[in-house]
């Protein structure tokens, strides 16, 4: 059975129960669920999500992707900041990333104002941090692979003069 398989299949749907799976690729149920199990137990998966639509509420919440620029020393690596960083109940996803700046954080809050105070008065003053650049979310499109809208391609009325 490919282990790769159902993990395909659960983040395609994380409601997917095991006898859904082992419908879908033709695999024992048992095994299915000795799969989710061992996957689980081994740390592989770590949780199950709903992907929130948050423009469809009235209670908005204001999300922010924030640009990290770290220096080391002997002491300190990039996992210590990422440690110090995560625990954050603010901080909703951490990645160490290539390319101009060294994290990519995202964080959210009830209000603009929340998010830029979170960076300012806890993010900021980490002694190995250099720079911040917050990037607030105006629309989402997309989050884990779930793609947002109504689904038609183009609403706009067509216009000749």
């Amino acid at each position: 059975m490919s282990e790769r398989e159902v993990l395909e299949l659960l983040r395609e749907n994380a409601r997917y129960g095991t006898d859904d799976i082992a419908r879908i690729t033709g695999l024992d149920e048992d095994d299915v669920e000795a799969t989710i199990a061992a996957l689980e137990e081994a740390g592989v998966v770590r949780g199950y999500q709903a992907v929130v639509d948050w423009d469809e509420l009235e209670d908005e919440r204001v999300r922010a992707v924030v640009e990290l620029n770290v220096t080391l020393d002997r002491e300190t690596g990039y996992a210590d900041i990422a440690s110090r960083l995560a625990r954050f109940p603010e901080v909703t996803a951490l990645r160490l990333v290539s390319g101009d700046y060294d994290f990519d954080m995202e964080v959210e809050g009830d209000s603009i104002r929340e998010v830029s105070r979170f960076v300012s008065e806890k993010v900021a003053p980490v002694p190995e941090i250099t720079q911040t650049v917050t990037h607030y979310v105006m629309t989402a499109y997309k989050e884990n692979g779930i793609e947002f809208g109504d689904g038609d391609e183009d609403d706009r009325l067509s216009y000749s003069p």
